[in-house]
Formats: C-alpha cells, structure tokens, sequence
C-alpha cells in the first residue's frame, strides 16, 4: 500500500502516524491530547522538515499546552470568552478556570483524551478517527454533545481535517469550532511570506474581544514579507475569494503551506509568538467571544449535527 498508520511513543508522547510510503510525508497526531496535530513532515533537502512547532516531549507539553495551546482542537468555543461569562437562553454561565487575563480561552477539549474510533489506510490515502463524548464536565457548558475528528493524508502532502460535532442532548446547544496550530517554516517568520483574503479585521479591545466593529484591512491580500508586524488579531475571510484562503511561504528553502477551509470557517485568526520562530493560523468557525457576540455562533437541535473542514497543503518549490 501507498498509505500507512503506526503508533508509536516518542518522548513520552503517544503518537499516531499516517504516511505516505511514497514520498516520506508524514502526520503524527496526540489523541490523548486534543487530537492535536504534533507533526505534519514533507521531504526537504533529503530529509524531513516538521512545519508545524510542537513540544519536545511530554514534561513540556504538560507544563505548557494551557499557556500555547499549540495544535489542539478548540471546541466548544475558540479563543476568548470576555470575563469568562456569557449567557444563554436566559442563564449566566461563568467558566471556573479562567486564563490570566479573567477571559475564558479556547475551549474545554484541548487537553481531553480522545478515543480512536477508525483508521485507515490504502493506495489513496490515510486516516485516523478519534471522538470525545462531552457530558457536562464543566457546570458553565451543561450540554452533552460529541466531537469527532478526522484526520486523511492524501497524496501531494495534502492534509485534511474533518470535525463533525453532534448534539446529544435534549436541549439546543451553542457552539463553535476552530484549531491551533503554529506553523514553522525555518528560520524566522520575519522573512517568511504571507497572504491572506481579508474582508475585514474584527476589532479587538486590551483584552483581545471584539468590540463589534469591522475595520478595512488589506494589508496581506497580496503576498508580502511578514517583516517585524506583530499580528494577535481575527479577520474575516473573504467568502468570494478564490483558494488558497492563505498562504505562508518561505523564499530561500522554497516551503509553503497552503491553506483551503470550507465556507463553515468563515474567520482566520493569527499570532506571532515573541520567538517569531512560528505563526499561529487558525481557522474559526466563530469569532472570539462569539457565545455573546454571536459572531458565528452555531446554534444545534437535539440530535443534529454540523462538519467543518479545512485541508492544508505542504509543498516545496
């Protein structure tokens, strides 16, 4: 077969793999932590090269994932909450373990143990499935609902994230979705390349939640040198705009990673850490602070269920 899966341990962290035995490239997933992406390998100079910055091994993981959130799934909410609270259906709800700043952050599943529910593999690709059956862990989101997530590696180092969330429950439930990945591209993001299609750029205030307003941004709608801009920001995805959504590219060892969501991701997130080492691109669903906002928010009947979708795209040129 084209297409291979392996488990193995490395570093103490439990990994899933899917590889194209064809080229080399190669996924390595963490299901025991949010189903995060830990690796995604593409043939470079006659090794492998990892695009996406991970944690070394599980001592780092531990002590840093509630600070980073590097590369998990963000579900039932992505980014912020303002002072953890919202209210729904008439009830206030206040999330416990705030972040540092008061404001909830990124969910309630990036640190959860998902279950392997599928894994395939064949000449045309391969794919794991894993699910997490939330039942009310937390007082503030009292829903029951699943959140599967699928992972195929396709030929031409194409990547293809499937979440499908379902509402188990009796009542309606709000939801949205998104990821965290960081990208890496060698050396430093200064010199790397970016574009994007923004429409608009959501207006944030010192706590990053959005005020309400759109503002004109047009910075990367054509690809430029990313250069000393310090980005913590959410924009609108142009829904006319012809794919790639995004793109990030490096110049001198000719990597790029191409991003295509589907129209259930509507909003681009992105972050330059201080090391300007990686770039964090997410894909939402819904904008920061979206379960009072409204901003994307999903809305899910009892038994009903919703996918989003996002492919990414290594290549070498």
């Amino acid at each position: 077969m084209n297409f291979s899966i392996r488990h193995s341990i490395e570093n103490d962290l439990v990994l899933v793999k899917l590889e194209d035995e064809k080229t080399g490239t190669e996924i390595a997933v963490l299901p025991g932590h949010g189903a995060s992406l830990h690796a995604f390998r593409v043939p470079l100079k006659g090794g492998l090269f990892n695009v996406i910055d991970n944690y070394h091994d599980l001592a780092e993981l531990e002590r840093e994932m509630g600070r980073s959130f590097k590369s998990p799934k963000l579900s039932p909410f992505p980014c912020r909450i303002a002072g953890a609270t919202y209210t729904f259906e008439g009830e206030t709800y206040t999330f416990k373990n705030g972040f540092a700043d008061g404001t909830a952050i990124h969910g309630l599943l990036y640190n959860k143990v998902f279950t392997i529910v599928g894994e395939e593999a064949d000449n045309t690709s391969a794919s794991l499935t894993m699910e997490y059956v939330y039942e009310k862990d937390d007082p503030a989101y009292p829903h029951l609902y699943s959140c599967r997530v699928k992972y195929a590696l396709h030929p031409g180092s194409l990547l293809e994230v499937e979440t499908t969330v379902t509402n188990q429950g009796s009542s309606t439930l709000p939801i949205a979705d998104g990821w965290h990945p960081y990208f890496q591209l060698g050396g430093k993001a200064d010199d790397w390349r970016l574009q994007f299609h923004s429409a608009a750029i959501v207006e944030f205030n010192e706590q990053l939640i959005p005020t309400g307003h759109l503002l004109p941004y047009a910075t990367f709608n054509e690809s430029r040198p990313v250069g000393d801009t310090f980005l913590d920001n959410c924009f609108v995805l142009r829904p006319e705009a012809l794919h790639p959504a995004a793109e990030l590219a490096n110049t001198v060892n000719g990597l790029k990673v191409s991003f295509y969501p589907d129209a259930s991701y509507p909003y681009l997130q992105i972050y330059t850490p201080p090391s300007r080492q990686s770039i964090a691109i997410e894909n939402l669903s819904g904008a920061p602070d979206c379960f009072n906002n409204k901003m994307g928010l999903s809305l899910l009947l009892p038994g009903h269920s919703q996918t989003f979708t996002v492919k990414y795209k290594v290549s070498v040129g």
